[in-house]
């Protein structure tokens, strides 16, 4: 695979863009990046196939570094429910274990990226809604956040997003305040990238047709050049969180979660 300056300038821009949205929505940047990676490799004869899952890994690995960019802009402000993050890891890495290290290499691209714009489609409609929940609605006990914990890191280890798609509507419909549920779901971001990346990486490490540049199913050319701008924009996203109409703004970035469901939803019946 040639590493030309158009593929440089290709990836750049997706970080820029990434983690911008990861600061902002607390959304990681994943659902964002998937469908652009999958492109990217796609167009250089990498398999369908396998590009979908190598775009999935490698956009959870950036996760790794552009959750700690957003969040240590969020701490600043106060905004992260640590209690929140605290109780919710455990389950987290469990789940993310058993996606990355057994069901992600068995099933196949096509069904992977059939159930990325599955996911997407539903963040984006939970967007639209903006569904209140019921006043006296709090935060399940120890068992339940494991459980949903266990829920997340899965989901998000199968669709290679920060978990934010599922965190931040979760805690929004247990009374958490929109700009506290951004800013743990940012924390959360780091455990659920990190125990999905090291899953990739070892349960890929067999495969014989990977493309050069590759950790198991990470994709490294990708994960350093997205990460390396995705740090510097995460924090602008972060800021902007805390004072621009996040509610329009969701609105907006659903329809944008719309075409890219809608893409990957192509290329995983193509394959099929």
């Amino acid at each position: 695979m040639p590493f030309d300056i158009s593929l440089i300038i290709e990836l750049a821009l997706l970080g820029l863009a990434a983690g911008f949205l990861a600061g902002l929505l607390g959304i990681g940047g994943g659902m964002v990046m998937v469908p652009f990676v999958t492109a990217i490799l796609s167009a250089r004869n990498v398999s369908p196939e396998l590009a979908v899952k190598m775009a999935i890994a490698t956009s959870m690995a950036t996760i790794v570094f552009t959750s700690l960019s957003s969040v240590r802009a969020h701490h600043q402000r106060g905004a992260v429910r640590w209690d929140i993050v605290k109780a919710l890891a455990p389950g987290i890495v469990l789940g993310a274990a058993m996606a990355s290290l057994g069901i992600f290499s068995m099933l196949k691209g096509s069904t992977l990226a059939i159930l990325f714009a599955v996911f997407v489609a539903f963040s984006a409609t939970q967007m639209f809604l903006d569904k209140k929940p019921a006043p006296n609605r709090q935060l399940p006990g120890t068992f339940g956040l494991l459980g949903a914990g266990s829920g997340i890191g899965f989901l998000s280890g199968l669709v290679g997003a920060g978990g934010g798609f599922v965190s931040v509507p979760f805690m929004t419909w247990c009374n958490v305040a929109i700009h506290n549920a951004v800013a743990t779901s940012a924390a959360l971001g780091f455990p659920i990238a990190l125990s999905n990346a090291l899953g990739y990486a070892w349960s890929g490490a067999h495969l014989t047709e990977l493309p050069p540049y590759a950790l198991g199913y990470i994709w490294l050319p990708g994960l350093l050049i997205i990460a390396a701008c995705s740090v510097t924009t995460a924090p602008f996203g972060a800021k902007a969180a805390h004072r621009l109409p996040v509610k329009k703004l969701k609105r907006v970035f659903a329809s944008v979660l719309y075409v890219l469901a809608a893409y990957m939803a192509y290329k995983g019946l193509l394959s099929l």
